[in-house]
């Protein structure tokens, strides 16, 4: 690997089981030396490392004198502690002759369910009154550690599809998956089948409504909380003939569930691009009940415009807007982070972005993740964790990944700017694809894993927090896809599109 591949993984990556913190809070843990008795104190921190494995014992049984244990890492993260039935589990053996406070042990954490244990500690002392002392301990297990990232595989599960760019689903219990052909329609697959009507056609309209092909397009769409009840939703697609970015309101047919009425538009915000290229083209709606619209830099190359660090512009940016208000066309929430302030335009909610493609909000947490599409050598995920106030800047064109930009330069100001969690170079891949963490119940191993892939190279990557640290992981190389989106269904599941032949695959 070239470049900042190297220092990106070195950074990003933890390594499991090399030191595990285990804060106990029992009685009569001994701290003796040579023949005097043990000693009680009433709490200690041991400290277990995989060179130094010297644990007996019995989980199981009652203990009335048991007292509370608690397992966490350094991160905070708590663990599983390895035990079983009536397997050997918790018994501290010095190598000295010395019971000190504080003891190195190697723990094994696997094959342990949710919930408490009864067992007892014994501290063996060479020469020590009293030794061995075994001591009642009951140990409460809260969760499963985190185990390497899983491979994958793909199962195709539609195909047909012309240049899908965009996979949802309505959130209105009906099951179905909607996907976004470039070229202006968003086709319905219903348990299985892909219907034969597009639910919204702005592909055959004259005049035509929009231009395709490029990054131009219909690019997206997304259903508000309450669909089903409301029965209107809105799309972002690259107007015609001039290439602004529209963002619309459309409204179901009323005797078909399944067709939208393309007659029905109502336009929300209308943003002119200087070139056709990077018009991000993202519409979420976040954990808020608020519109997300990821807006690209304008095109070209570099940033001609200074667009995306200047505040009083929308390119470049990460708009928020409140649609569902009533307000026409639409209102600023009370909480953004610029409201109010001379200057700023008020839809903005983050700034420094060069292209944010394809975004999306953990379903289980709220965090935010973004797929930033880079110049001529770096890609990049941002990363927003749930409840942060907004107004972060990503960087670009100060930065490009997280290297200095334009290449070559040196001693940029990196003063406020909130710093990728994971960047890889043009020798892997030419253009991230943002994606979904993975909140399926299929793959439990798979759980909280951030999945995304590049344009170029086919390869889909995941990266989970971990504590303070990320594990990064390839799950699926040498595929042959054209990766242009991820999608979720209601359950959680995760899809991919190949852009090139029109399959949908979900993720196994």
């Amino acid at each position: 690997m070239a470049g900042a591949i190297p220092n990106a993984l070195r950074r990003s990556r933890r390594i499991h089981g090399t030191t595990i913190a285990l804060l106990l809070a029992f009685l009569g843990l001994a701290g003796c030396q040579g023949n005097s008795s043990f000693a009680t104190v009433t709490a200690s921190v041991l400290s277990a490392t995989p060179e130094n494995l010297s644990f007996t014992g019995q989980a199981g049984g009652a203990n009335p004198a048991s007292q509370s244990m608690s397992v966490t890492n350094a991160g905070g993260v708590s663990l599983l502690w390895a035990a079983s039935g009536d397997a050997a589990w918790l018994t501290v053996v010095p190598a000295t002759g010395i019971a000190p406070s504080t003891v190195s042990v190697n723990v094994d954490l696997a094959g342990l369910g949710t919930g408490t244990y009864d067992g007892t500690v014994t501290i063996t002392s060479a020469g020590a009154l009293g030794s061995p002392i075994r001591i009642p301990v009951a140990l409460a297990v809260t969760a499963l550690p985190l185990g390497p990232l899983p491979q994958i595989s793909l199962a195709v599960v539609a195909r047909g599809f012309a240049s899908p760019v965009h996979v949802t689903h309505a959130g209105d219990g009906r099951g179905r998956i909607f996907v976004v052909e470039q070229a202006g329609r968003i086709r319905i697959l219903d348990n299985g089948a892909v219907l034969p009507t597009s639910f919204l056609d702005l592909a055959s309209m004259n005049p035509p409504r929009l231009v395709a092909g490029g990054e131009q397009g219909l690019l997206s769409v997304a259903f508000p909380p309450g669909f089903a009840a409301k029965g209107y939703f809105y799309v972002n697609y690259t107007r015609a003939p001039d290439g602004a970015t529209m963002v619309a309101r459309y409204r179901v047919s009323a005797g078909d569930a399944n067709v939208a009425d393309p007659a029905s538009e109502e336009v929300i915000l209308t943003i002119p691009q200087p070139f056709a290229n990077h018009n991000g083209g993202q519409l979420a709606f976040g954990p808020d009940n608020n519109l997300y619209i990821g807006m690209g830099d304008g095109g070209s190359g570099g940033d001609p415009f200074q667009v995306a660090q200047n505040p009083d512009n929308v390119l470049g940016k990460l708009l928020r807007i409140d649609v569902e208000s009533g307000e026409v066309p639409y209102g600023i929430p009370l909480d953004n982070p610029f409201l109010g302030m001379a200057g700023v335009l008020p839809e903005i909610w983050a700034l420094g972005l060069r292209n944010p493609w394809r975004f999306s909000f953990d379903r289980g947490t709220g965090d935010l993740y973004i797929g930033d599409v880079g110049q001529g050598n770096f890609e990049e995920i941002d990363f927003q964790p749930a409840g942060d106030p907004g107004g972060v800047n990503y960087g670009w064109n100060i930065m490009e990944g997280d290297s200095c930009y334009p290449v070559g330069t040196v001693g940029c100001n990196r003063t406020n700017l909130s710093l990728p969690v994971f960047v890889y170079d043009h020798s892997l891949g030419c253009s991230v694809t943002g994606g979904h963490v993975y909140r399926g119940s299929a793959i439990p191993s798979l759980q909280g894993v951030y999945l995304f892939g590049d344009l170029c190279s086919g390869q889909i990557r995941g990266i989970r927090r971990n504590g303070a640290a990320w594990d990064i992981a390839v799950l699926a190389d040498n595929t042959t896809l054209t990766i242009t989106t991820f999608g979720e269904d209601e359950p959680g599941n995760v899809y991919v599109v190949n852009y090139a032949n029109g399959d949908l695959l979900i993720i196994r």
